[in-house]
């Protein structure tokens, strides 16, 4: 899931400090939740999607926060 998240906020031309802006909360508690630390409040999701659909406009929720790989 780290890999989805941080990938989806670096096409979003996003680092780190500018998610936790977002957010109103420190990098490292950002960093937290992108590694999977902390969840995500669904108003944080929203918050997430929003930027990436400036780039991506079809992105969906389910797409960034749920799309778990099953099997190998």
């Amino acid at each position: 899931m780290k890999d989805i998240i941080s990938g989806y906020r670096r096409i979003a031309g996003m680092k780190q400090s500018d998610m936790a802006k977002l957010f109103n909360i420190s990098r490292q508690s950002y960093w937290n939740k992108e590694n999977g630390r902390t969840p995500f409040t669904d108003e944080e999701k929203i918050i997430f999607k929003n930027e990436v659909a400036k780039v991506i406009p079809e992105i969906s929720l389910e797409k960034i926060f749920f799309n778990q790989k099953v099997g190998k």
